[in-house]
């Protein structure tokens, strides 16, 4: 058997973490053959820790046979030593009235201490995903405080857009979800994010000759995979967690997996598809060895991609410029 590798989870206690740390623990997120240790940060209060001893209680009944350890603690130091992954799912929701600025700066934070943190007791060969929003500049935060750590080990999760934006053109075309390919987010995870349809396939066509109704992919398609995470919020009066969850098995197992796949992650930009150098934008990546990518490039964007993709970039820039004392 393998060596266990250890995996800190960052609000541990809480619904995506909830449905996260089971599935980590049945190998759904390193293989069948991964055994791991499981790292789990909740914040110092007596709720969360009492909530946190409840999940590992619940671990216990489960019997996972690769869960060869637990670590509950309201410390990162303790929560990130030696950890091969961190996944940053903790962050302080947007209140009642909370402007975007005002979110930034609280959870900036919290990044730069975990940022820091990681950097000084993580593994060598750590990988961190952020999801905890504004998560492609908390991602920022995070990187720019690590020094031993270099930008590329810091990514932030899109896959939920490229989840939902699969399932939208799949129920319009009425086929299954796996006859959706090469379905892209560009720039950041909020309403402002491309879902890239004029490059996407459905049944090895161009969605565009598959779904004709223009109109249809420009004015309902982006807003509703944009504005998702609002609508479930609606809905079932918490944000989403399952979805959530699963998305970012979905990243991590992607990052993990070399081959041909595409998919979408938030990086550091390096100025290509016109996003302004240093933010972290979502662009295509292909994993080329486990835990390594690279960017795509050379997908042809048309002016309506352009002005997208412009208006993205501003907002990224715009909190990058909020936030701009706590990069390091």
């Amino acid at each position: 058997m393998k060596s266990p590798i250890r995996v800190a989870v960052t609000g541990a206690a809480g619904q995506i973490g909830y449905s996260l740390i089971p599935r980590i623990a049945s190998g759904d997120v390193f293989g069948k053959d991964q055994p791991v240790i499981l790292q789990m940060l909740e914040v110092p209060v007596d709720k969360a820790q009492q909530a946190l001893k409840g999940v590992a209680m619940e671990l216990e009944d489960c019997a996972f046979p690769l869960v060869h350890g637990m670590v509950l603690t309201a410390d990162p130091a303790i929560a990130f030593k030696d950890a091969n992954w961190c996944l940053l799912v903790g962050s302080k929701p947007r209140g009642p009235g909370m402007e975007r600025a005002d979110l930034l700066k609280d959870n900036g934070k919290i990044f730069v201490g975990q940022g820091r943190t990681i950097d000084e007791v993580a593994a060598d060969d750590c990988r961190v995903a952020v999801v905890g929003n504004p998560c492609n500049t908390n991602c920022m935060i995070a990187a720019a405080n690590a020094k031993r750590l270099k930008p590329e080990r810091f990514t932030a999760m899109t896959r939920l857009d490229q989840n939902r934006a699969a399932s939208q053109l799949a129920n319009k075309a009425g086929v299954l979800v796996s006859d959706v390919s090469d379905i892209l987010i560009y720039g950041n995870h909020s309403p402002t994010m491309y879902p890239d349809f004029f490059n996407a396939k459905i049944k090895g066509k161009a969605v565009t000759d598959v779904i004709t109704d223009r109109k249809w992919l420009e004015e309902t398609f982006i807003p509703t995979v944009g504005k998702r995470g609002a609508a479930i919020i609606e809905a079932r009066g918490a944000s989403s967690a399952t979805s959530a969850a699963n998305a970012l098995i979905d990243h991590v197992r992607a990052l993990m997996t070399p081959g041909a796949t595409l998919h979408s992650v938030a990086v550091r930009s390096d100025g290509s598809y016109g996003f302004s150098e240093g933010v972290w934008a979502s662009v295509p990546v292909r994993t080329v060895a486990p835990g390594t990518y690279e960017v795509v490039k050379g997908f042809t964007l048309n002016d309506f991609a352009k002005d997208k993709i412009a208006k993205t970039n501003a907002e990224l820039v715009s909190e990058r410029d909020t936030v701009k004392d706590m990069l390091g």
